[in-house]
């Protein structure tokens, strides 16, 4: 991958909020009984997550496996019902829009999905694939439309001598980039890139990462980037929201979030990023969590990070923390705990001497 601390082309960006997510919950009910089969339980993968994205930025989403990122992007796209709280895109309540106003707002955020191997039918050419978006809108118009699918090959790199293969003829990235392409068919506003590199190798994820960049600048695109790399998250995003068992932990700008982590568990995922350079990987301390991750079915009471954290006291296992403007760093830099204390050098080794957070070892 290219310089992952390099700073990205698009950071000049409108202040004015496309997306505004409030209070968003998503609860699976679990099931039980062996004759009437009804909830004995429910799985909080989402439990009250707010953020805005402004025109033309790049919010990354990022968080462990199972915390709920991939499943609030599908609500945003209303491909999964929310349990509660509102999404509102171009100040456009989704929750409130009929089946036909539903589709028209399809037409303006769309997602790229993470393994671009099953995310492409296997019998459709890839010709077939990218008139799909104009058939289903009922955009389609002959010449025109085989006209604009040539163009959107030409945007991701590829050309009209592809129109004719199927999936299984292209490499990972080959096959990203047509998902992309499908993505951008019908012109949206708002991309929703769920892990779009993680099925990649690591040489291809950065002409991916570039692609997106450019077209980026060129279409005017908003993005939410869903990932759990943080290196790729660093390379592409202006601001960075962590979450950590349904909930938004941390929120600010991404050269802060990274040079001065306030929140113990974004401290503990950056220290856990290998730094590309001996000298400086032995002079920093890692933070070893204790314990495993709580299940989202029981979560811990008040903050969830409570029982790997080595700053909880009595107050965080009764009183659930705000996720709210810090007063020991830069405006804008929000999050949810009692005790914020700023890291510096956990991920970079940018401070030249070692982490001198409190730490505490594995049980």
């Amino acid at each position: 991958m290219s310089d992952s601390t390099s700073t990205p082309a698009h950071t000049t960006k409108s202040l004015d909020p496309i997306l505004e997510v409030r209070n968003l919950t998503k609860h699976f009910p679990v099931t039980g009984g062996t004759v009437f089969s009804r909830p004995v339980a429910h799985i909080r993968a989402v439990d009250g997550v707010s953020f805005q994205i402004n025109r033309g930025e790049t919010l990354g989403l990022v968080g462990e496996s199972g915390c709920g990122k991939s499943t609030t992007g599908r609500m945003i796209m209303r491909l999964l019902e929310p349990t509660s709280g509102s999404i509102l895109f171009e100040g456009t309540d989704t929750k409130e829009l009929s089946h036909k106003d539903l589709r028209q707002l399809r037409r303006q955020i769309q997602i790229v999905f993470q393994d671009p191997f099953a995310s492409l039918s296997p019998r459709m050419r890839v010709e077939n694939i990218l008139a799909e978006p104009f058939h289903i809108h009922g955009l389609h118009e002959g010449r025109k439309t085989r006209s604009q699918i040539v163009d959107l090959l030409d945007a991701v790199g590829m050309s009209s001598r592809h129109l004719k293969r199927y999936p299984h003829e292209f490499s990972g990235g080959q096959r990203q980039r047509i998902g992309i392409a499908r993505a951008l068919a019908l012109n949206p506003s708002l991309l929703i890139l769920d892990e779009p590199v993680s099925a990649l190798d690591v040489s291809i994820q950065a002409q991916i990462l570039n692609l997106l960049e450019s077209l980026q600048n060129a279409f005017n695109l908003t993005y939410l980037l869903i990932a759990h790399d943080l290196a790729v998250v660093r390379h592409a995003a202006n601001r960075v929201a962590v979450m950590y068992l349904g909930k938004i932990v941390e929120t600010t700008e991404r050269q802060a979030l990274y040079e001065r982590p306030v929140h113990p568990y974004t401290q503990a995922l950056l220290s856990a990023v290998p730094i590309p350079d001996p000298a400086k990987e032995r002079m920093r301390t890692r933070i070893l969590l204790s314990g495993d991750p709580p299940s989202p079915r029981n979560p811990p009471p008040a903050c969830r990070f409570n029982p790997r954290c080595w700053k909880a006291k009595d107050i965080c296992r009764e009183t659930e923390p705000v996720l709210e403007q810090t007063s020991i760093t830069e405006l804008g830099h929000h999050a949810a705990c009692h005790f914020p204390e700023v890291a510096y050098g956990v991920q970079a080794g940018t401070s030249g001497t070692e982490n001198t957070s409190t730490t505490k070892p594995s049980s």
